[in-house]
């Protein structure tokens, strides 16, 4: 039995080693990996002592060479590929121990790797007779099987040459991506690094999920092969497992919170999420006061929500939260101990995260089937950079402050959506309304009497002065949207006649 070692990750290295040369396996290797065996004493046979050929052009060339491929391809069921062997005086090989150079840890051209992607690939092609290691995660049930069997079952070669093959395509499409991007010099960049011509996308299971969207559905995340996510470094303190929707809300919730705070200078902010939308939202000098301001737009809906807060969770703001109605999830920054503990009595299901700053995407991909969707994340602008005041009476300091959480709301909601927003925190939001004006309708009978002196945001023009109406009806005395509409004079005289003050964006921030 041959081996063929050639790995850039050495964790494990000298074990594995060890283990197949105490199993009889004659070793092969290349480059450092045979200088780490030389160290550590193992007994193997240089590639250029079998290839007849020293490495050359810098150690682009070690292992491209029909002693070593036709050893690693050759089907042992064909007379012929072992008659071909024989004629050549190559003898096979049996396994494969390869994997790749780190190229997304610093890109550039000498870390795409040519002979790896081949050795692994060759090897992969012929799992009927070959096995492939690309992880040192495999090393123990490897030679735990070698060591039971004498040999590798077809089922584990199968096993390990699907992992094979998805670890040169998750290189491959860092490669590309890289190249999209413009590679070494920006020569080789695509004209469109949002929408490029081609996307190769790998993705690579992170956890199984508790289930989908429904009990009935399988659910996981993934993440992109050789991405980090800041999922990936999200704690779990107490709590029943994960759902697809709980990480779903999570998300959003957490973005929205950074989002508010990020506006407000630093602040303390809470979001109240509820099927992907907001149910409250809120800035404030003191968190325990952001977390109750978000609380009392809709306690009803909050009911199995997640609460997201920018700020870690101490005891104080846990028992504040205690009180509260059930939460499905709760994430922060960093949840003390002593909080754990009080959330845990008291609310033994609810999954207790502490979470970093979440990433910010470039793109965001949806599935048709098939088919998929792609745009670019939908960045939102906030005063005063782009906003176009279209009434005669401008929006005073306060106007401003709550024009802009109210917008930012809006614009994570689902449409068609309003938002009102008194005082640094959202008290009444219509979501997810064919209508216009049943989302306005609905935003002030959440509001209640908190309508009086707030901001609306809409998060889309007004097509007709009807849904203004309803909001100026409710006492609102400022309001936000992209504009845009055939009609924007008559919803600006309108407004105008009622003395309240208006602002553009100029942006559309449909969401569904």
């Amino acid at each position: 039995m041959r081996a063929l070692l050639s790995v850039y990750d050495k964790e494990g290295l000298v074990g594995f080693a060890r283990g197949l040369e105490e199993l009889g396996f004659e070793l092969l290797a290349s480059g450092n990996t045979a200088a780490a065996l030389l160290e550590a004493k193992i007994a193997h046979r240089d590639v250029a002592s079998v290839t007849g050929s020293p490495e050359m052009l810098g150690g682009r060339v070690k292992t491209l060479h029909p002693a070593i491929h036709g050893g690693i391809l050759a089907d042992r069921s064909k007379p012929e590929h072992l008659a071909d062997l024989e004629a050549n005086g190559i003898e096979a090989i049996d396994l494969v121990v390869c994997n790749l150079y780190p190229f997304t840890s610093d890109p550039s051209i000498e870390l795409i790797d040519v002979g790896g992607p081949t050795m692994v690939r060759a090897a992969a092609k012929n799992f009927a007779h070959v096995g492939i290691v690309v992880s040192p995660e495999d090393y123990e049930q490897v030679l735990a099987e070698l060591r039971a069997q004498g040999s590798l079952s077809a089922g584990t070669r199968g096993t390990l040459a699907r992992k094979a093959f998805a670890h040169t395509a998750s290189y491959d499409a860092a490669i590309v991506a890289w190249l999209n991007a413009g590679g070494p010099d920006g020569t080789t960049a695509d004209e469109d690094t949002v929408l490029p011509e081609a996307i190769p996308l790998v993705l690579e299971r992170a956890e199984i999920l508790r289930y989908g969207e429904n009990p009935h559905q399988r659910g996981a995340r993934y993440r992109v092969s050789g991405q980090a996510s800041w999922w990936d470094e999200v704690t779990q303190h107490a709590g029943t497992a994960l759902s697809y929707l709980n990480l779903f809300d999570a998300d959003a919730a957490w973005r929205l919170v950074h989002e508010l705070s990020a506006d407000a200078s630093g602040l303390p902010a809470a979001a109240i999420m509820k099927h992907a939308n907001a149910c409250g939202a809120s800035v404030a000098e003191e968190a325990a006061d952001a977390f109750s301001a978000a609380l009392a737009a809709d306690p009803l809906s909050a009911f199995g929500g997640i609460v997201a807060l920018s700020e870690p969770i101490d005891e104080q703001i846990a028992a504040l939260i205690a009180e509260g109605p059930q939460a499905d999830v709760i994430i922060a920054p960093a949840i003390t101990n002593e909080a754990v503990e009080v959330l845990r009595s008291r609310r033994k299901a609810t999954r207790l995260l502490s979470a970093p700053a979440p990433e910010s995407p470039a793109r965001q991909i949806r599935s048709l089937g098939t088919s998929f969707l792609v745009q670019g994340w939908d960045e939102i602008v906030v005063p005063p950079s782009s906003w176009t005041v279209v009434t005669e009476r401008p929006p005073s300091t306060q106007e401003w402050e709550d024009l802009t959480v109210a917008w930012r709301v809006c614009a994570r909601t689902t449409s068609n959506a309003i938002a009102l927003a008194r005082g640094g925190k959202a008290v009444g939001i219509g979501a997810g309304q064919q209508s216009r004006v049943v989302a306005a309708e609905l935003a002030v009978t959440k509001a209640g009497y908190e309508a009086v002196g707030s901001a609306g945001a809409s998060d889309a023009f007004f097509p007709f002065p009807d849904g203004l109406e309803v909001l100026l009806n409710a006492g609102v005395t400022a309001i936000v949207q992209p504009g845009g509409s055939i009609r924007d004079d008559e919803v600006t005289r309108v407004a105008d006649e009622a003395g309240v003050t208006m602002v553009h964006t100029g942006e559309r921030h449909f969401r569904h």
